[in-house]
């Protein structure tokens, strides 16, 4: 069984027991939290629209971090112009408990 949820502007499919980050949510480490936002569902035959509007995925939250560092460069051939930036993504870690469809 999985299920295809949208969390922070992201799909993502998982089953129970999957450990996935997301982008960072205001919750303490062991939260519970329901995300009631599912696309899909699948128990054997695929839900999807109405037929899934009343699923529930439950999770606990793990703990909160940062990825690793993404160096966004851009260089501009014969300009002499280039930029080099960071970026480093808060995100919350959680597992998947249940899914109830």
């Amino acid at each position: 069984m999985y299920a295809i949820i949208k969390c922070g502007g992201k799909q993502y499919k998982v089953c129970v027991g999957d450990i996935i980050n997301v982008d960072k949510l205001s919750k303490e480490p062991k939260d519970n939290i329901e995300i009631s936002d599912v696309l899909a569902v699948n128990d054997g035959e695929l839900k999807t629209g109405d037929a899934a509007k009343n699923a529930v995925v439950s999770a606990v939250v793990i703990n909160e971090g940062r990825d690793k560092k993404v160096i966004i460069y851009k260089k501009r051939r014969r300009k002499d112009s280039k930029l080099k930036r960071g970026f480093r993504r808060d995100f919350t870690r959680i597992q998947i408990t249940n899914i109830a469809a």
